[in-house]
C-alpha cells in the first residue's frame, strides 16, 4: 500500500516535471534554435526550463520550497534513469551524477544571474556557451524565449503553476522564428 500513496502524493510534482521535460522537448528549439538533438542538448535545455521553475517556486511562500525540493529530486532521479537507459552501468552513474549535478547548479546559478539582473546580452552569452558550446546555434531567440518564460512565470501561483502544466509556461507564438 505504500508505494501507491507515495505515487499518489508525488503526482502532481511527476505531472509539472512532465509538462517542463515537454516544454524542453519543444522541435522549435532545436530546428529553430540549433540545440543538438543529444544527450547534452536534452540535458541542457531540460536544465534551463527547470531552472525557470525553480527560481520561480524559489520566489513564493511556504509549501513551494517543498515542491522546489521534491521537483529537484525528481529531476536528479530521472537523469540517473536516463544515463542508464544509454548504457551506463552502476559503478560509472554515480561519478556522471556528481558531474550532472555540478553542471546543474551552476547552469541554474547563471541564469538566474542573467534573469536577476535583466541583463539580455549577458543570458544570451550564458546560453551560448552553456547550450551551444561556444558554437552553432541561435542564442538570440532563445534568449527571447528564456525571458517571455521567465515573464509568464512571474504571474503564476503556486496552484497554477501545478494545476495548468504546460499551458502556464508555453511560451508565446512569437519567441521563436515567428508564429508556429
Amino acid at each position: 500500500m505504500w508505494p501507491f500513496v507515495r505515487r499518489n502524493r508525488l503526482a502532481p510534482i511527476e505531472r509539472l516535471h512532465d509538462s517542463i521535460s515537454a516544454l524542453a522537448r519543444d522541435p522549435v528549439l532545436f530546428t529553430d534554435c540549433g540545440v543538438a538533438d543529444s544527450f547534452e542538448g536534452r540535458f541542457e535545455l531540460l536544465t534551463l526550463h527547470l531552472t525557470l521553475v525553480l527560481r520561480r517556486l524559489a520566489q513564493m511562500p511556504a509549501p513551494a520550497a517543498d515542491v522546489a525540493q521534491e521537483l529537484a529530486d525528481l529531476s536528479f532521479l530521472r537523469f540517473d534513469e536516463a544515463l542508464r537507459e544509454i548504457g551506463i552501468g552502476d559503478i560509472g552513474v554515480p561519478k556522471r551524477m556528481r558531474k550532472l549535478a555540478k553542471a546543474f547548479y551552476g547552469r541554474a546559478a547563471a541564469y538566474g544571474s542573467a534573469l536577476d539582473n535583466e541583463n539580455h546580452e549577458e543570458l544570451v552569452e550564458t546560453l551560448r556557451r552553456n547550450i551551444f558550446a561556444g558554437g552553432e546555434g541561435d542564442a538570440e531567440a532563445l534568449a527571447a524565449r528564456v525571458s517571455a518564460l521567465a515573464r509568464g512565470l512571474s504571474g503564476q501561483s503556486l496552484e497554477a503553476l501545478m494545476e495548468s502544466g504546460p499551458r502556464a509556461l508555453e511560451p508565446p507564438k512569437t519567441a521563436i522564428g515567428g508564429s508556429r
